[in-house]
């Protein structure tokens, strides 16, 4: 995955009125997009986006970036191996036994992605659009969190936290599904 190439592609994959929702590298891929065609756009949701450049000078992104670039720097052959370092860089649970095909595959394209931390979100353009935005954090991680935070208040977003889930935010299960459906109606209702 590169951001560059791929938040293009879904730009041009909106219908009129699209509600956007990214989850992690989506949600950096789904804030690029949304910029790009806002006359598209109904609202836009990001999940834990790993848009750690709007973050830069804080401690824990500083930190977790560090981390990350070590990783893939170092980039362990094993896919396994690769993915249960990254999991738990993430913080998401950890994977038990053997990997099933489609996760290993899965690794092997993560090694290979352009690093989230060089996407320059432009947080002036997305404020200035008119479409409401909603931030989610799983409160587990104070990199995550702060990116979080600065979205919220550079966008003037909603925030919703659900502790519990980790990175994996969307497994809290009813009290996310509750507040995003609660959220995707207001903006229906615009």
């Amino acid at each position: 995955m590169d951001f560059e190439v791929d938040a293009p592609l879904v730009a041009e994959l909106l219908g009129r009125g699209a509600h956007l929702v990214g989850h992690s590298y989506g949600g950096v891929v789904s804030l690029l997009a949304a910029v790009r065609r806002p006359e598209r756009v109904r609202s836009l949701t990001v999940i834990e986006p790993p848009a750690f450049a709007v973050a830069r000078g804080q401690r824990p992104v500083e930190r977790f970036v560090a981390d990350a670039q070590t990783l893939w720097a170092e980039a362990p052959e094993e896919p396994e191996r690769f993915l249960r370092r990254f999991l738990a860089l993430v913080g998401s649970k950890p994977i038990r036994g053997r990997l099933k095909p489609e996760l290993e595959r899965g690794a092997r394209l993560l090694r290979a992605e352009r690093g989230p931390w060089e996407a320059e979100i432009p947080l002036e353009a997305l404020a200035a659009t008119r479409f409401p935005k909603l931030v989610v954090s799983g409160g587990h991680h104070a990199a995550f969190d702060a990116v979080c935070d600065v979205l919220v208040r550079r966008l003037g977003a909603e925030r919703a936290a659900f502790p519990g889930a980790g990175h994996s935010v969307q497994r809290a299960g009813a009290p996310f599904n509750a507040r995003l459906e609660a959220f995707l109606r207001s903006a229906e209702r615009g």
